[in-house]
């Protein structure tokens, strides 16, 4: 199933997909934040360090099923596959967008 993403999250899960850390930090605005596993990380150096430590950690992969507008954000619900207990798992991704950048991701 295809699903239509907003640029900038069809942007976060292409580099997702490519391992690219540095890209996913430029989907960013550069004081943007992610929250995610009980930790809050700002700025877009932050955001590619959190992102490449995951992917060392999890070696993770997402797939987006679903997205939907929820009170002012995109919420897409992807499943994260890994290796990490209970995987894979369906997460939702809520992003905060500032024209055609991220400026807020919680996964929960």
């Amino acid at each position: 199933m295809s699903i239509r993403l907003p640029k900038p999250v069809a942007a976060y899960f292409a580099a997702e997909k490519a391992e690219d850390a540095d890209a996913l930090a430029r989907c960013f605005v550069p004081e943007g934040i992610v929250r995610d596993e009980g930790g809050t990380f700002q700025g877009t150096v932050a955001i590619r360090q959190w992102n490449a430590a995951a992917r060392e950690k999890y070696h993770h992969t997402v797939e987006p099923l679903s997205v939907i507008d929820r009170d002012g954000h995109v919420v897409v619900v992807g499943r994260v596959a890994g290796s990490f207990p209970g995987s894979p798992v369906d997460l939702e991704h809520i992003f905060g967008l500032r024209g055609d950048k991220i400026e807020s991701l919680e996964i929960r």
